[in-house]
């Protein structure tokens, strides 16, 4: 069974109701990105940051896996599919897809901050100020904000290195480290691009790239990909 390596960004959980920081107004649910996802945004004002995470988390509970996340799922019947994903929400694993390597965390999870392996699993609920892990600690959202270190980001890499067949959905490519994953796929295998914006480099030839959401495209990806089980 081919390996079908898939990197997912915003882009795919859009049409589930779940906005992105890279929305026209530059805000992220009316909050501009350096107040509410970065260490200093922490360190300046903590609750802000998790009153903030805790709507993410309602809002992502409340939303449903879409036809993108479903048609991933859907492959799995043929290809080994293994998703790296830079969502936080947990639509591709309701979504029925069994291997999905979170990048930048979890909504769902919380982790000390004083030991970021102390990771607690609270599903949809709330966490406060004085909240604290068994270290005794502050529980912070398990989330790599930005000016973070990525953990997960070298067993992605060894998972990209190893695919038949790569595909990129949702996400623009401009963010680092997630970005360069696309380089340790093995040359010249296909590769498919969904996006609403067309990348402003030029495409390789075993680039295939398809103009629109992941919802509309998705659909029309699979067929083609089969192609090449």
């Amino acid at each position: 069974m081919k390996k079908l390596v898939v990197l997912t960004g915003a882009g795919i959980s859009a049409k589930s109701g779940l906005k992105t920081f890279r929305d026209s107004d530059g805000l992220w649910e009316n909050h501009r990105v350096e107040d509410v996802a970065t260490p200093e945004a922490w360190a300046r004002d903590p609750e802000l940051v998790q009153r903030f995470y805790n709507m993410r988390r309602i809002a992502a509970a409340e939303a449903t896996p879409n036809v993108a996340h479903q048609t991933l799922a859907d492959l799995q019947e043929t290809f080994d599919v293994q998703i790296i994903t830079q969502n936080v929400d947990d639509l591709h694993e309701r979504g029925g897809a069994r291997n999905v390597l979170h990048l930048h965390g979890e909504l769902n999870k919380v982790r000390s901050v004083k030991n970021e392996t102390l990771i607690l699993d609270i599903g949809p609920k709330e966490i406060q100020m004085g909240d604290l892990a068994e270290d005794g600690a502050q529980l912070r959202p398990h989330i790599v904000w930005f000016g973070e270190a990525v953990p997960m980001i070298e067993p992605a890499a060894e998972i990209a290195s190893q695919a038949d067949i790569f595909m990129v959905i949702g996400t623009s490519l401009q963010v680092y480290p997630a970005a360069g994953l696309i380089h340790y796929a093995p040359p010249g295998i296909p590769i498919y691009l969904v996006d609403k914006r067309k990348p402003d480099f030029q495409l390789p030839p075993n680039v295939h790239f398809f103009l629109g959401s992941a919802v509309e495209q998705m659909p029309l990806v699979k067929e083609h990909v089969l192609k090449f089980a």
